[in-house]
């Protein structure tokens, strides 16, 4: 793994979380995009933890340049943005987790040993849709919660993912608007995940009429 982070302190402490994973090595260290890039283009990369705000680039900058020059390593986005379009945006120029400051070891352990069984699983030919599903599950940290026929693991993942960026919880409009699908399909998410014990309800009473269900994770 390549440890990209501009802030000294936090780049070798980064580097010394990564190296207590177990099958986990850092084979260097950047600080600029820039440093990485030319890294990557000298030495066997698999796997960036990828700072996004750097003092010459924005990690997206280098995630899109490493899908363009042909690199086949993977980012782990490493940022304290927490707008969901820029979680968008990671997706689709190829960041394959995003790890929100300030993190614990114990966090990005976690990510690390997804990454690590997703990357055991794509390997060979998938048999059907179902292993597809499982194996992206695995990486999104949804790999335990069976889906009912109709529904989606990317959007399971999209309302779990949007109820970790809300502390105080969604409500099934909020989790709606947060992910981009409408209230009835977002409840019937959020139901799903209260009735496995992911989440829990709360009623929340405003002035006038029924109490509103939040959901937030437990």
């Amino acid at each position: 793994m390549l440890v990209v982070e501009d802030d000294l302190v936090a780049a070798d402490a980064h580097r010394l979380y990564v190296q207590r994973v177990a099958d986990f090595e850092v084979v260097g260290v950047a600080h600029t995009g820039a440093e990485a890039m030319r890294f990557v283009e000298q030495h066997p990369v698999d796997l960036l933890l990828l700072d996004f705000y750097l003092p010459d680039a924005h990690g997206l900058q280098i995630a899109r340049a490493l899908r363009t020059a042909n690199h086949t390593a993977d980012v782990i986005a490493v940022t304290s943005a927490r707008d969901l379009a820029m979680v968008r945006a990671a997706v689709s120029a190829g960041v394959v987790q995003y790890l929100l400051k300030p993190f614990t070891f114990a966090t990005l352990r976690d990510k690390l040993e997804r990454y690590a069984r997703f990357r055991d699983t794509v390997t060979g030919e998938a048999t059907g849709q179902d292993e597809v599903d499982r194996a992206l599950a695995t990486l999104r940290g949804t790999d335990g919660i069976a889906l009912p026929k109709g529904m989606s693991a990317d959007t399971l993942s999209a309302v779990v993912s949007a109820l970790r960026e809300a502390p105080g919880g969604l409500s099934a409009v909020g989790a709606a608007g947060a992910v981009g699908i409408s209230r009835v399909t977002a409840r019937r998410y959020l139901e799903h995940l209260a009735d496995k014990g992911v989440v829990a309800r709360r009623p929340q009473y405003g002035q006038v009429g029924r109490p509103e269900l939040v959901y937030s994770l437990s």
